[in-house]
């Protein structure tokens, strides 16, 4: 491969493992530190951490002591530092790592992204005719009766770029895009135009599989038998070439694994058509070409891109309901009656269930007949509700449950503490701005600088055109049945209050079946409780892929519904236990 920039991931999310930066920056060569720190419900911890704990807060403080670590080895060594961690006020996290940088007696260049925040603006926004319409309701903003807490654009990579051709060493993003903290450095390295739209495309590849760093190099992986070990599971590094193709490794002597496999799992996740938009371009995952170099390094290629949509996305989160609730396991015999009669206990001892705004009950039948050990004998009974008024799911919601320990039904025991504690719900409102009223500015040696998006330049509009993909007939002859896991894998996720689950093949043959097999209808009988919503299917013939997208099956985000998986993390591996008539041909001999 040609002159390349290698960009190394630490980080996930919000919580990920603190020791990964060092590892990371002295476990071999890399040009780029990289961390993801934000989703949208981390928006709203940081500002619950603004309200609680003062106004000068509102950033990953995690972050900084990942920073304090590494930061002079990073500035002796080149390595320079991109991250979103500055959040809510990457003002604030910008003047704590200087505090830090001065206190080693070390020289850098640190910049700060903002802009991003719309609070201020929300209302001339919508006198202007912005209707910020909730993408997976398609209903205005101005139908919302909450109280907004955070609304922030998903900025692109140009300002990432401009920074470091202006020398910073160290760059705090606010709600850029996941991948923005990887297509930035690249653009920067190559000195990539804004139409470049095939180079980005693959960048933007890049930073997808890398965002959610262990992820893809073998974390929640759906062949686990193929993980030489889990223990110190590596992070990702992506190798990106001056045409957007990029190998994926990790250092040596860390576990996990990086094959075809995994890094077709990530490119999955959390997606929606194989035309996956950001604010810089649009990339079509059904172009991209997978290829095993070597043991633990896949080369990625080949990926198309076009010009941007019109708008960026806006990420919006308001305050829902109060929410508390209690799971009971009910034991042994006659479990239905059980939860007939606790259900009906609860409500009397409570005033009702008419007083709730929304009571959700959920019967999850885990137990088994004639059971060869007491956990063998549980269901589970969640019963969750939901008001305007705090009061009503508050302390004595608990306590007027407890009241009953004794007087209740036989086996009576519960898992835990109760489900929301009377805590605020969040509601997620994703939608749409018109990138002509977006603002962002780069702060960098005393000096703010306006970076229009791409959208403002008034460039040519190129867009790529699918190619259609012809699939071979399926295997034909006796069939066996077996869990559909068996020979595929899957990853699953969420987008807000919609859901993906992505299935893929390890063989043509294999690919063949499951395109023929797996269709909609077929995918909503094995899941039944899928039914209710609405369910696409998009097809990445490259990747010997479906993607199945669920509407609104995590209702208003993840802290609105009451799933037991809010996240629809393991829906995919849900699906692969469903036993399936598979043709006997696929197993081999």
């Amino acid at each position: 491969m040609s002159e390349t920039i290698r960009i190394g991931n630490c980080s996930g999310y919000y919580g990920d493992r603190l020791a990964a930066a060092r590892e990371m920056v002295e476990g071999g060569p890399i040009d780029v530190l990289t961390g993801d720190y934000l989703a949208e419900l981390t928006m709203k911890i940081l500002y619950d951490q603004q309200q609680s704990r003062g106004s000068h807060l509102g950033y990953v403080g995690t972050f900084l002591k990942q920073l304090d670590d590494v930061v002079s080895f990073c500035i002796e060594n080149g390595i320079k530092i991109v991250s979103n961690a500055g959040g809510l006020n990457p003002s604030g996290m910008a003047s704590e790592i200087e505090k830090i940088i001065a206190a080693k007696g070390l020289q850098a260049k640190v910049a700060y992204i903002d802009g991003d925040d719309l609070m201020p603006h929300l209302e001339s926004l919508k006198a202007a005719g912005e209707e910020l319409r909730n993408i997976d309701r398609d209903i205005p903003m101005s139908e919302c009766e909450n109280e907004v807490v955070t609304a922030n654009t998903y900025f692109g990579c140009w300002a990432i770029k401009e920074a470091l051709d202006r020398g910073a060493d160290i760059v705090v993003c606010p709600r850029v895009t996941d991948a923005a903290v990887v297509i930035g450095p690249a653009a920067w390295k190559f000195n990539w135009q804004r139409n470049d739209y095939d180079a980005l495309a693959g960048a933007l590849a890049a930073g997808h599989i890398i965002e959610c760093g262990a992820q893809c190099t073998g974390g929640n992986y759906s062949f686990i038998e193929e993980v030489p070990s889990f223990r110190n599971v590596g992070y990702p590094i992506a190798e990106i070439a001056a045409d957007g193709s990029f190998i994926i490794s990790k250092h040596k002597n860390t576990g996990g694994l990086i094959s075809v496999g995994t890094i077709t799992a990530q490119l999955l996740y959390e997606i929606s058509t194989p035309a996956y938009y950001n604010p810089d371009v649009i990339a079509h995952f059904d172009t991209l070409k997978l290829e095993q170099l070597a043991d633990h390094e896949v080369r990625v290629s080949g990926c198309r891109g076009s010009s941007p949509p019109s708008t960026h996305k806006v990420c919006i989160n308001t305050k829902g309901k109060y929410k508390s609730g209690i799971e009971v396991l009910l034991t042994g015999l006659n479990i239905e009656r059980k939860a007939e009669l606790y259900i009906d206990q609860i409500f009397y001892n409570l005033g009702g269930q008419a007083q709730f705004d929304e009571v959700e009950i959920q019967l999850i039948r885990s137990d088994k007949e004639n059971p060869e050990t007491n956990e063998e004998a549980h269901a589970a009974l969640r019963i969750t509700c939901s008001s305007s008024d705090p009061k009503k799911v508050n302390r004595l919601f608990s306590a007027k449950i407890t009241e009953l320990s004794l007087a209740t039904i036989p086996g009576n025991t519960s898992r835990g503490n109760s489900m929301g504690g009377g805590n605020e719900t969040i509601v997620y409102w994703p939608a749409l701005l018109d990138s002509q009223k977006v603002t962002e500015f780069l702060h960098l040696d005393g000096k703010t600088t306006e970076v229009l998006p791409t959208q403002r330049l008034g460039l040519e509009e190129k867009y790529y055109q699918e190619v259609p993909v012809e699939i071979a007939p399926a295997p034909s002859g006796p069939t066996v049945k077996a869990p559909l896991g068996s020979l595929f894998g899957a990853r699953s996720g969420d987008k807000g209050g919609c859901a993906n689950c992505g299935v893929w093949a390890k063989t043509d043959e294999a690919y063949s079946f499951l395109h023929s097999f797996l269709t909609v209808d077929r995918f909503k009988e094995l899941c039944p409780d899928v039914s209710q919503y609405q369910v696409l299917r998009y097809e990445l013939a490259n990747m010997r892929s479906l993607n199945f997208y669920i509407k609104g099956i995590l209702k208003d985000g993840v802290s609105s519904n009451n799933r037991i998986d809010g996240q629809a993390k393991s829906f995919g591996e849900y699906l692969r236990a469903k036993v399936i008539d598979i043709p006997q041909e696929l197993f081999g001999a």
